[in-house]
């Protein structure tokens, strides 16, 4: 099982105060120099915390696997093609959501994001969608030639009863098993914490987990060095 990091909020932060500090590109050398598989970050549009400066210095410093989020619009889709970052995960995006609120329906907007995987594909772009656990998105995800899904897991994150927990569990199992069975890379994340990440990451079918704002909140404790080692000691020992 890899890990990915999203370091979002290690720009939220820097942001906070207007200057250059904490610098997501050192945050992403410690993630990646404590064992993180890729590094992760959101382009907004409007660039709440990561800045179209720390994408290209990203892609210069990265040496794992830069994965891009965005939303399918026009001018990040000219940014992420200037830059070929490794992946880019097309989410959906909305002006005041704290945080993705939930996956894309690829059923709806097929013609569109087929077009845009078609152009990603032509610089040599990886292309992941970010979708919930259900069996049409990911069916639709496979026909218009996505490369990988990553299954929404938020819900789960969110639950606080148990038998809830165990029934979305169950669902992000079906949904990783069904994406492998065609084809598809599968990542998954949103949520996920160091108390529920077990059961997630004990899943077969899952190649890799996006995770932030749970590791830099914990960083805050224990540095980001050990933040990452924690995740991943939780990750890869189910």
């Amino acid at each position: 099982m890899r890990l990915a990091i999203n370091i979002d909020h290690i720009a939220t932060l820097r942001n906070a105060r207007g200057g250059h500090e904490p610098n997501p590109v050192e945050a992403a050398r410690i993630c990646e120099a404590a064992g993180a598989s890729g590094i992760v970050c959101h382009l907004r549009e409007d660039r709440r915390h990561i800045r179209d400066e720390d994408v290209r210095a990203l892609r210069r410093s990265v040496t794992t696997r830069l994965d891009l989020e965005m939303a399918a619009i026009d001018e990040i889709i000219r940014i992420a093609l200037d830059v070929v970052p490794d992946l880019v995960t097309l989410v959906p995006e909305r002006r005041r959501e704290l945080t993705t609120e939930d996956g894309l329906d690829v059923k709806a907007n097929k013609r569109r994001l087929e077009d845009v995987i078609k152009a990603f594909h032509e610089k040599k772009i990886a292309v992941s969608l970010f979708v919930n656990p259900v069996k049409e998105q990911i069916e639709a995800a496979r026909e218009i030639g996505s490369d990988v899904i990553e299954i929404h897991t938020g819900e789960y994150g969110d639950a606080t009863d148990m038998h809830v927990q165990t029934k979305l569990l169950a669902e992000i199992r079906a949904a990783a098993a069904l994406a492998k069975s065609l084809g598809l890379g599968v990542n998954a994340g949103h949520g996920l914490s160091y108390s529920n990440v077990r059961p997630v990451a004990a899943i077969a079918d899952i190649d890799e987990l996006s995770i932030g704002y749970g590791v830099i909140v914990r960083a805050l404790v224990i540095g980001l060095d050990g933040a990452v080692k924690e995740m991943l000691s939780l990750v890869q020992h189910t």
